[in-house]
C-alpha cells in the first residue's frame, strides 16, 4: 500500500472538516462506552442483586478490552474486504447497541458477553477513524488531524463521568446505573448523520479494481489531482519489500532490540496507567473519603486534562521532541498520582488529577506515534503493531490490578503507591531508549540486496 506520504492529495478543506467529524463522533460515542464502567462502578460495588467481588468488578471491566484485542486483529482485515467506510458504520452500531443491551442485562454475566461484543466493534473503529483521517488529510494537518479525532475519546469519557454525576446525584435509585449505561446507544441515532459524511476510502475501491468509482468520487469530493496509481499496489513493490519475517528481524537486530523491549514494556505500562486509572480512579477516591459525586468528578477532570492537555503534549512533543515530553509527563503523571494520597485540600487533588490524566491518556497517545517514528520506513507499521498488540494485555491487566487491590487486605494507599510505580517504569523505559536513533544503513542495504536478487526473476517473468 502507498505511503500517506504518496498520496499527498490537495483535498479540500471542506472534504478534510467533514471526515474528521465524522470520525471524532465515531470516537465521542466509543469513548463514552469506555469511560462509562469506570463512572458506575462504585453503583456496581452496592448493586446488592448481582453482590459483585472486587475482582468480579475487574472483570468487568476487562470484557471490553479483551473484546477490543480481538476486534483489532479481525476487523482490519474485514475493512479490506468489505470497505473502510462500511466496516466502521458496522462497528458504530454494534458497540452503542451492545451498550443498551448492558443496560438491560439481567445478570452480571450477560452484563459481561455485552460489554465484550461492544469491545469487539471499539477494537476495530479506532485504526479505520485513524486511516480515514490520515487518508483524506493534506500532510500539513496529519498530525494534527490525528490528534485532534483522538482527543474525541478523552471527551467521550468526559461525557460518560457528567452523565454519571447528574444521574447519581440526583437519584438514590439502585438501578440508576442502567440509565447511564443506556445511554451509550443514544448516538445510534448520529449513524444517518455519519453515514451521510463519511465517504469511502478511495485507496479501497482503487484497490479493489473499482477505479471509475475511486475517481468518480474523487471528482465529486473537489480532489482534482486525484492519481489512482499513487494507491495501487504494484508488483514492482511486492518485489522490493522486506517480508515480514525479514521486518521482525529488523526490530530485533543489535541496533533495534534495546528499543523494541523498552518501546514494548514502556507502552504496556502506559495503557495498564491508562485503563486502570480510567475503571478504579472515581471507586479510589471514594475509599479515601470523598462522596459519590466528588469520586465522579475526579474522572471527569482526569479525562477532560487529557482532552485539552492531549493537544498541548503534542504540540510540544512537535517542538522540544517526543522523547523528552515523554519522560518528563509520564513521571509528572505518576507524582500525580503518588501526592493523591495526601491529605491535601480537594482543589489541589484536582490539579493532581489533571497531572495524572496528561501522564496517561494523553502521554500514551503519543508514545504510539513516536514508536511509528522511531523505525526506518519499511518497519514502522509491524514495530507500532506489535508493540500495541503486546501493550493490549497491559490495558486488560489494569482494571484487575485495580480490583486485586481493592481485595486485598492492603489500604487503598496501595492503589496510589501501584499506579506511581507504573507511570515511572513507563518514563524509565522511554529514557533508555538511544537518543540517536540507530542507523538503518543496514537495513537498507538489506532492501537492495533483496531487489537485486528479485530483478533477474521479474525480467525472466516480463519476458516469458
Amino acid at each position: 500500500m502507498a505511503t500517506p506520504a504518496q498520496t499527498a492529495w490537495n483535498v479540500p478543506n471542506r472534504v478534510t472538516t467533514t471526515v474528521l467529524i465524522a470520525c471524532w463522533l465515531s470516537i465521542l460515542a466509543e469513548g463514552y462506552d469506555i469511560g462509562v464502567l469506570g463512572a458506575v462502578l462504585p453503583s456496581l460495588a452496592d448493586y446488592e442483586p448481582w453482590d459483585l467481588s472486587p475482582v468480579q468488578l475487574a472483570g468487568l471491566g476487562s470484557y471490553a478490552l479483551i473484546g477490543m484485542l480481538i476486534g483489532a486483529l479481525f476487523i482490519g482485515q474485514l475493512s479490506d474486504l468489505f470497505g473502510r467506510r462500511r466496516v466502521l458504520l458496522a462497528s458504530f452500531v454494534l458497540y452503542n447497541a451492545a451498550a443498551l443491551g448492558a443496560a438491560l442485562a439481567p445478570t452480571a454475566e450477560v452484563f459481561g458477553l455485552f460489554r465484550f461484543i461492544g469491545g469487539l466493534g471499539m477494537g476495530g473503529l479506532m485504526p479505520i477513524a485513524a486511516a480515514m483521517t490520515i487518508e483524506f488529510s493534506p500532510p500539513w494537518r496529519r498530525s494534527m488531524n490525528y490528534t485532534l479525532m483522538f482527543s474525541a475519546y478523552s471527551f467521550g469519557i468526559v461525557v460518560a463521568a457528567m452523565v454519571a454525576l447528574v444521574t447519581f446525584t440526583s437519584t438514590d435509585n439502585p438501578e440508576a446505573w442502567r440509565w447511564v449505561v443506556g445511554i451509550g446507544a443514544v448516538p445510534l441515532l448520529l449513524y444517518p448523520l455519519i453515514s451521510k459524511m463519511m465517504p469511502e476510502s478511495l485507496e479501497y475501491l482503487v484497490n479493489k479494481d473499482r477505479t471509475e468509482q475511486a475517481l468518480s468520487q474523487a471528482n465529486r469530493m473537489g480532489i482534482s489531482d486525484f492519481d489512482p496509481d499513487t494507491v495501487r499496489i504494484a508488483e514492482s513493490e511486492k518485489v522490493s519489500s522486506v517480508p515480514w519475517r525479514q521486518v521482525l528481524a529488523v526490530m530485533f537486530t543489535r541496533k533495534f532490540i534495546r528499543s523494541t523491549i523498552f518501546f514494548w514494556v514502556g507502552l504496556f505500562m502506559g495503557l495498564l496507567l491508562v485503563y486502570g486509572l480510567n475503571t478504579w480512579l472515581p471507586s479510589i477516591m471514594r475509599d479515601a473519603g470523598y462522596n459519590l459525586g466528588s469520586s465522579l468528578t475526579f474522572l471527569l477532570v482526569f479525562s477532560l486534562t487529557a482532552g485539552f492537555g492531549g493537544i498541548l503534549v503534542g504540540w510540544l512533543a512537535d517542538r522540544l521532541g517526543q522523547q523528552t515530553v515523554l519522560v518528563v509527563f509520564y513521571t509528572l503523571g505518576g507524582l500525580g498520582v503518588l501526592l493523591l494520597m495526601m491529605d491535601f485540600p480537594f482543589m489541589v487533588n484536582m490539579i493532581l488529577v489533571g497531572f495524572a490524566g496528561l501522564g496517561a491518556i494523553a502521554t500514551s497517545a503519543i508514545l504510539t506515534g513516536f514508536i511509528t517514528d522511531y523505525y526506518p520506513p519499511n518497519a514502522r507499521a509491524t514495530a507500532a503493531g506489535w508493540a500495541l498488540s503486546f501493550a493490549r494485555v497491559g490495558a486488560i491487566l489494569g482494571p484487575f490490578v485495580g480490583g486485586w487491590i481493592t481485595a486485598s487486605a492492603l489500604g487503598f494507599e496501595w492503589n496510589f503507591y501501584i499506579f506511581a510505580m507504573v507511570a515511572g517504569l513507563a518514563a524509565f523505559c522511554l529514557a533508555c531508549i538511544p537518543r540517536q536513533r540507530p542507523s538503518v544503513t543496514a537495513i537498507e542495504k538489506m532492501v537492495e540486496e533483496r531487489a537485486a536478487a528479485e530483478a533477474p526473476k521479474a525480467a525472466e517473468k516480463e519476458l516469458s
